[in-house]
């Protein structure tokens, strides 16, 4: 290993260094090819302004990928007092201007413009971190070479000879010699005749190889001071002797200069990879040093104190005011801004409410008549001021000293630690502990001790800057306070909407507004660091009218209409903190009643809509009935048996819609002792549906058992809502129609009925409203009902306009290009001209999809699901030897098939691999299903597939769900009333059905294992057994070993248990401990079998041995020893395959070095420059 030194102002060879000792070891085990890649970051639009400049006061650098050995070396460059103002004292009559860059004659030299702008923003510009960009792009570099990391030695000869070539002709064309050329001078003694020959070397680093020395300057001596002996064989020609003789050769022995390090540029990985940072000394001390949990040790007690008494604290903070007054409000605010904690966290508790201590304290606070504002009295702010000014000085001499180096009273410069964009302070004995083999020295940087620094620049980054550039960045200073006061204010603002309680009422279980929407509801732009008390002032300013208390609630838009949830409290507490969010609802009321009703609140009772489906006698007479459907609103608190209530029926049966695995809907009467449920216990929502029929009907239009016979079959009618913007006679008319009937017929009669204007024939669609009240997507005029899928008995809203839709747009376009098919779908091109997202919500308008006009729609094939589906591939799976599963027994010993011969026959006995290697999966189709749907309802579908129907499952209760990974089961899917979203499945999902001969209903705590109980007297296990065990108690070893034993009816002592890892062929034995609790000890965390070394999950093996019959601790059968035999042949194959690649390519002694995988041709590394000669 080398290291690089790099010398400023090198005249003579004799050196003293500033040491740290032995810093430089390499760590070869942190090779890595790849390490930029975990730098990466994207050129993407930053939409917000950098943050400003940290603690330190010092910029870092951002990383565009894998530039950290160029920012390195920049920073290093910056932090050289002489070489930073060298290249500032260029100015633009000999560099050019950036505004003339495009000029074909001028001589704009860019690489010297851009160094001096990215020094003047290191220096001066208020952000935490500078660009490279505009610096690379005049390199010529690409976004390639921005990703790729090189050897910063390289990147500092190249930039150096790039510099020297740009300032050729100017003031500045030395700048490099002068600052860093070295000479080597090497003598040759003569040891016959005394003469001396001497050579000169130039040089503008040093390279030393530090390897198996205990330092830099033993390195240093070995390769450039030490004197080496020309004799025997390797004699030296003397000119003055003309011969060969003995001869000594050694360098000059100079000490007149002193140099001091002062940058370390730092190399973490291997030499094909890693990461570079640098440690850098603040020699004129532009940044602050002082470690920020520093701040508070000069007088912590002090702190303390200060922070523990209110007074103290309230007292300051009314000295810092005109006058000494404040309002109440902003006190609160100022003390939290002080301190950092609101006075309600740190101080109610034992101090009560602000107001209160300010009122018991009214010999140092004088509230006005209306204790709005609060005022120090005259002796109480004399006397606070001297208390606070006694406390408070060493706390502010500490911050004070955060200033970079104004307060500083050392002399000596400080080290920081820069490490791309990220900027700290750091110790020297720290910077000694960095070196432990993890990184290594790999670049040194030194200054002449004798060069002192003009006490101007001494923490004062403004000096030796350029006017142009102090004048940009003065500008660009303004411009990024005003882009981040415009970011802050959009970043804290949100939308409030406020529901003024005078212009509702109360109506059917909800509230709903008395007037337009422009008077009832009003849209509020709030800071959401503003406290609830500026809130409740500025509704108190807007509703001028408003008389009694003015109560702020959080309310909620449900179907049913507004409903009241939670009251507001806490005017001291800031909106974030109350818990309100972005486009919050909030509901201005006297917190108890609206137009004389009380109101219910709180989410217990929230309004649920449900329709009632009733069965009445009809018209016509006879035992014909009619179904007469309503919605009714319930609160959720509500027993289901007030449906009974609402329709004054003293007795009924309730039956509550299912769907079928067909698609058919059913019918389930809901039991006598359930109806004295709440709606929500029952599992009712928004939208559900309940059909009534009176008890004492016995011949309903439902079967005993509950299940839809003919009712629906004899509805022909829809229902049209008048959903225009026009005023009509009646609100919803039914309109007569057969399956065959056209939708435009159905449009116009309805038109007609409800008396509406003659011009809405051609300017408005019909769009069925679902369960929930949500219009859907228009129905084309040209279908009939049964091509539109519309239900019988169903609503439509009769609404304005010829609303496009995307599936509308999707037909245009094909039919516009010809292709044929449904399986396209439709995506928007995003600002990048590439596929963005997909349009797949079919029923919202182009409007809702913001489609404006001139957006570009993309074709795409491929069909779509509708929102809210999924795709899932089921597979049935049979484990092989099943015991308590379908195939019996007989049918394995006997190895017939069974269940229509689709399963391949497992043997009884062996190991427990069988299990894996003999079960068997079959794919039977892919499912289209909701996400709302249960587990049980996707079961149910999934028994509909034709393949499935090989066998005869009675529910779907007996079958057992997994995720599929990888071909085998892996995550055990578990209560069946669960919704599919609730278990988050990807979009790539498999899941495989598992058949059972008893119904299961697995509880969240239930785990499923397959359990074997091993033949005596032979390493072989018998058939499988599923166990369900219980681990709401926890997942211990003690739990685990009585369920087994429960099951095997053996006792828990006479039994070891192990769990099988069939990748390894290996069993592992559960072990039995338990820990011991003592009273002096706290009580110790119990093993926990779902952690390391077991990670038992659903579906692991346990093997069983019963020690009543087989006492020894082997666990393994023969299959396991063929298992692992084969994994180390396999092993050992690919050992003799590698190394007779090697052989190939001729590097069989350095296998041992060279890293397992290939590595990328290196790139040279190039700087371009203009010809300026």
């Amino acid at each position: 290993m080398s290291v690089s030194i790099v010398g400023l102002d090198f005249r003579q060879v004799g050196f003293s260094f500033t040491m740290f000792g032995d810093l430089f070891e390499e760590d070869y085990s942190s090779e890595s090819n790849n390490q930029y890649g975990k730098e990466k970051k994207l050129k993407t639009k930053v939409l917000e302004p950098p943050a400003p400049r940290e603690f330190t006061n010092l910029s870092g650098i951002r990383n565009q990928g894998g530039t950290c050995y160029l920012n390195s070396l920049l920073q290093t460059l910056h932090f050289t007092p002489e070489f930073r103002e060298a290249l500032f004292s260029l100015g633009p009559e000999e560099l050019g201007s950036f505004e003339d860059k495009d000029k074909p004659d001028a001589k704009v030299r860019i690489i010297p413009l851009q160094l001096q702008r990215m020094f003047a923003q290191l220096l001066l510009l208020d952000q935490d971190a500078a660009s490279t960009t505009d610096l690379t792009d005049s390199f010529g570099w690409t976004s390639d070479e921005e990703m790729r990391q090189h050897d910063v030695q390289e990147l500092n000869r190249i930039l150096f000879s790039a510099l020297e070539t740009s300032l050729v002709g100017t003031s500045g064309h030395d700048l490099i010699n002068r600052l860093y050329h070295g000479t080597i001078v090497n003598q040759v003694v003569c040891k016959e005749c005394k003469n001396v020959s001497e050579k000169q070397e130039d040089f503008l680093d040093l390279t030393v190889a530090v390897k198996n020395v205990s330092g830099l300057e033993d390195a240093l001596w070995n390769m450039y001071v030490e004197e080496e002996v020309f004799d025997y064989d390797n004699l030296y020609h003397c000119g003055t002797c003309d011969r060969l003789v003995k001869a000594a050769k050694s360098e000059l022995d100079d000490l007149e200069y002193v140099y001091d390090l002062f940058s370390v540029i730092i190399h973490q990985g291997g030499c094909y990879g890693g990461h570079y940072h640098v440690y850098i000394k603040d020699v004129d001390h532009l940044g602050n040093w002082e470690f920020q949990e520093e701040k508070s040790k000069p007088d912590l007690q002090n702190q303390e104190e200060i922070d523990d008494d209110p007074l103290i604290i309230l007292k300051a903070v009314l000295l810092q005011e005109e006058n000494n007054l404040i309002p109440v409000d902003q006190l609160g605010q100022k003390l939290l801004k002080k301190i950092g904690i609101s006075w309600n966290k740190k101080y109610r508790k034992r101090y009560g409410p602000l107001r209160k201590f300010l009122q018991l304290h009214s010999q140092i606070f004088l509230l006005s008549s209306d204790e709005s504002t609060v005022s120090l009295l005259k002796n109480g702010s004399l006397q606070a001021e001297s208390d606070f000014q006694r406390k408070e000085q060493p706390l502010l001499q500490t911050h004070a000293s955060a200033s970079p180096g104004l307060h500083d009273t050392t002399s000596c410069p400080h080290w920081f630690d820069i490490n791309d964009s990220k900027v700290q302070p750091i110790k020297e004995k720290d910077i000694e502990r960095q070196f432990q083999g993890k990184e290594s020295a790999y670049m040194l940087f030194y200054r002449k001790s004798q060069l002192q620094r003009p006490p101007e620049a001494r923490a004062n980054p403004r000096y030796g800057v350029p006017c142009h550039l102090l004048n940009e960045m003065d500008a660009a200073n303004i411009e990024l306070q005003r882009k981040r006061a415009e970011c802050d204010s959009a970043n804290n603002n949100f939308e409030l909407h406020l529901h003024l309680g005078p212009h509702y009422h109360f109506f059917n279980g909800a509230l709903h507004p008395t007037s337009s929407q422009a008077e009832s509801v009003w849209d509020l732009t709030f800071d959401k660091r503003t406290t609830l008390g500026d809130l409740r002032q500025s509704v108190f300013q807007l509703v001028e009218f408003w008389e009694g208390d003015l109560v702020l609630s959080v309310a909620k838009l449900v179907p049913a209409g507004l409903h009241v949830h939670q009251r507001l409290a806490g005017d001291d507490l800031t909106l974030c903190e109350v818990g309100i969010e972005d486009g919050e609802d909030i509901f201005v009321w006297n917190g108890v009643e609206v137009g004389g009703i009380h109101i219910p609140t709180g989410s217990d009772c929230e309004p649920v809509l449900i329709n009632i489906l009733h069965l009445t006698a009809s018209s016509e007479g006879g035992r014909r009935q009619q179904t007469v459907e309503a919605a009714h609103v319930f609160p959720s608190n509500a027993e289901v048996r007030a449906v009974l209530t609402a329709l004054a029926m003293p007795e009924g049966v309730l039956f509550v819609s299912t769907t079928n695995p067909v698609g058919e809907e059913n019918w389930v009467a809901i039991p006598e002792e359930d109806l004295k449920k709440t709606f929500r216990e029952q599992g009712l929502r928004n939208g559900s549906s309940l059909l009534v029929q009176e008890s004492n009907d016995g011949n309903s239009l439902l079967l005993r058992q509950g299940k839809w016979f003919t009712g629906m079959n004899e509805i022909n009618w829809l229902q049209i809502q008048n959903l225009c913007e026009v005023e009509s006679e009646k609100k919803q008319v039914k309109i007569s129609a057969t399956v065959n009937t056209v939708v435009f017929e159905i449009r116009t009669k309805a038109i007609k009925e409800l008396k509406l204007m003659k011009e809405l024939a051609e300017n408005s669609c019909l769009r069925p409203i679902d369960r929930n009240g949500k219009l859907l997507c228009p129905v084309p005029d040209s279908y009939t009902v049964k091509e539109a899928e519309l239900k019988m008995g169903s609503s439509l809203g009769l609404c304005p306009g010829k609303a496009p839709t995307p599936s509308q747009c999707l037909k245009l376009m094909l039919e516009r290009c010809g292709l044929p098919g449904d399986m396209w779908h439709l995506r928007k091109m995003d600002w990048c001209y590439e596929a963005g997202e997909p349009l797949c919500e079919e029923d919202a308008s182009l409007k809702e999809l913001m489609i404006r006009s001139g957006d570009t729609l993309l074709l795409t094939e491929g069909k779509l699901l509708p929102v809210g589906f999924l795709k899932v591939p089921i597979w049935w799976y049979q484990p092989g030897g099943p015991s308590g599963h379908w195939k019996s027994l007989e049918d394995q010993m006997n190895g017939t098939p069974s269940l229509g011969g689709a399963w391949r026959a497992a043997s009884t006995q062996g190991a427990p691999g069988d299990l894996y290697a003999e079960a068997s999966l079959r794919h039977v189709g892919d499912l289209e299903i909701s996400e709302e749907a249960t587990l049980l309802e996707l079961k149910a579908q999934a028994m509909t597939l034709s393949p499935s129907s090989d066998f005869v499952i009675p529910s779907p209760a007996f079958l057992r769900a997994w995720t599929l990974e990888s071909k085998s089961p892996s995550r055990l899917l578990r209560i069946n009333l669960k919704r599919l979203k609730e278990y988050k499945l990807g979009r790539k999902t498999e899941i495989c059905l598992e058949p059972l001969q008893k119904e299961e209903n697995l509880g969240p705590h239930d785990v499923v294992l397959r359990t074997q109980l091993r033949v005596p007297g032979k390493r072989a296990y018998g058939p499988h057994v599923d166990l369900v065990w219980d681990t709401a108690r926890g997942w211990t070893t003690s739990s685990l070993r009585q369920c087994i034993a429960h099951s095997c009816s053996l006792p828990v002592e006479k039994i070891e248990i192990a769990k099988y890892f069939p990748e390894k062929f290996e069993w592992l034995p559960v072990s039995s401990w338990n820990q011991q609790i003592t009273k002096r000890k706290k009580k110790k965390k119990q093993d926990n079998l779902q952690g390391a070394p077991y990670y038992l999950k659903d579906g692991d093996t346990i093997g069983i041995k019963n020690l009543l019959v087989e006492d020894d601790e082997d666990f393994s059968t023969a299959r396991d020893d063929l298992g692992k035999a084969a994994q180390r042949q396999l092993a050992l194959g690919k050992q003799k395959s590698q190394e007779a690649l090697r052989v190939q390519g001729g590097d069989v002694c350095s296998r041992a070095k060279t890293p397992g995988r290939p590595r990328a041709p290196e790139a040279s590394l190039s700087i371009h420059v203009g010809s300026f000669r």
